[in-house]
């Protein structure tokens, strides 16, 4: 969002928060990254070997539950509360116009505290990743310290970059039980304050101005369970997902932490087994990059071999798509053909490329079949040649049929 600058000069929207923020995770997090090498040395950065990265609707008990976590995995250096570390003036400024701070500034801080060796063993993450640019970043940050390791596996450096672990927490509740238990946490921050002001004994607390108003308690809950719920969704297939009912008790609520953690700690690799399949690709980091790798064969086929890649997408058009749509219910077509444009390898290339970018899966077979081809006057003797006939299944998504009823 942003003022219009004509109207600034007399105008009260002069001090409306401007978000230009870079939205481009990549680009955020190579940045930082990029900073960290340049000024520490791949070689130093060392991450926590175990990251739990708590999260939870407002009022689920973060805080509360953080020391219990910690207890539980042994964890001596105290909870990386990320809301902590930003206070700029400028991210204050957005705190306090409800805004979520820049994603940048955050990961910048937050990595760099992470460096520090007290969390060598491992580290409670309270508040992140909050945004889809944040969740990214923590896919690419898992994918760095594999990097890592990888990079110094067989040097002296190995002990200081084990596989890492990262657990997403999420503490959920309700709209309703949030907005209760934001007033309360109001209500008894209110009534402490007033006691240490009257006696001079004890430290006030902070008095969020959402702990005060209902609409802005709902609000806050609102903007967890669009943006940060959604947002941390997407790491379910990747890494260790702990979704803890917090509503209840707290005893209640810490059994359920408990045997949640315990659960998935038993699933969990071990270290040696996990190097030895660690150097095969997860399906994830090879598809990711296919796409581009698609795009940038197909522009090189147009570059380099212009005239074959012509032939072959005519050929696509005028021997393999009428087959197509006349199977278009079923997704699947089989088409034979004989074409001598195939006989080049390339050509075999560009056709499975083209189709795959056109939404179809292509799979070739190629036979050799030995047919009659002219008789020796001579001896009679039949001579042969040999035919190649390229059987392509081409699958695709099949049209739904309304069956009536």
């Amino acid at each position: 969002m942003a003022s219009d600058p004509a109207n600034t000069e007399g105008n009260p929207t002069e001090n409306k928060v401007v978000d230009l923020e870079v939205k481009d995770a990549q680009i955020i997090f190579n940045s930082v990254w990029a900073s960290l090498v340049e000024e520490k040395g791949k070689e130093n950065l060392r991450f926590p070997k175990e990251i739990f990265w708590l999260n939870g609707a407002p009022g689920a008990g973060k805080g509360t539950n953080t020391n219990f976590i910690m207890q539980y995995r042994d964890l001596t250096a105290p909870p990386l509360v990320v809301s902590g570390l930003l206070k700029s003036p400028e991210a204050q400024k957005m705190k306090d116009a409800g805004m979520l701070v820049g994603d940048r500034e955050v990961i910048e801080i937050m990595l760099r505290k992470l460096l520090d060796p007290v969390y060598k063993t491992g580290a409670v993450v309270d508040g992140f990743p909050r945004t889809k640019v944040q969740v990214e970043c923590v896919k690419l940050l898992y994918q760095k310290l594999i990097d890592l390791r990888n990079q110094f596996k067989e040097t002296l450096y190995s002990e200081y970059f084990k596989k890492p672990h990262f657990h997403i927490v999420v503490l959920f509740i309700d709209e309703k039980e949030s907005v209760k238990r934001q007033m309360h946490r109001g209500l008894e921050a209110q009534a402490h304050n007033e006691e240490v002001r009257e006696s001079g004994v004890g430290e006030l607390e902070e008095l969020r101005p959402t702990d005060l108003d209902p609409d802005a308690a709902l609000n806050r809950y609102r903007t967890f369970k669009e943006k940060t719920y959604d947002a941390l969704k997407e790491l379910r297939e990747i890494f260790f997902y702990h979704f803890i009912n917090a509503h209840g008790s707290l005893e209640v609520v810490r059994q359920r932490i408990d045997e949640e953690l315990r659960y998935q700690g038993s699933l969990e690799l071990d270290e040696t087994t996990y190097d030895r399949i660690s150097s095969i690709p997860v399906a994830m980091s090879i598809s990711k990059h296919a796409r581009q790798e698609l795009v940038d064969r197909l522009d090189a086929y147009v570059e380099r071999q212009e005239p074959l890649f012509t032939q072959v997408v005519e050929l696509i058009k005028q021997d393999f798509i009428p087959i197509i749509e006349r199977h278009a219910i079923s997704g699947t077509a089989v088409v034979n053909t004989e074409s001598k444009v195939l006989h080049d390898l390339d050509a075999l290339a560009m056709l499975i490329d083209i189709f795959s970018e056109r939404g179809y899966h292509a799979i070739v077979d190629v036979h050799r079949e030995e047919v009659p081809d002219s008789i020796d006057p001579k001896t009679f003797k039949i001579k042969t040649r040999i035919k190649l006939i390229f059987r392509v299944r081409v699958q695709f998504k099949a049209s739904e049929i309304r069956r009536g009823r």
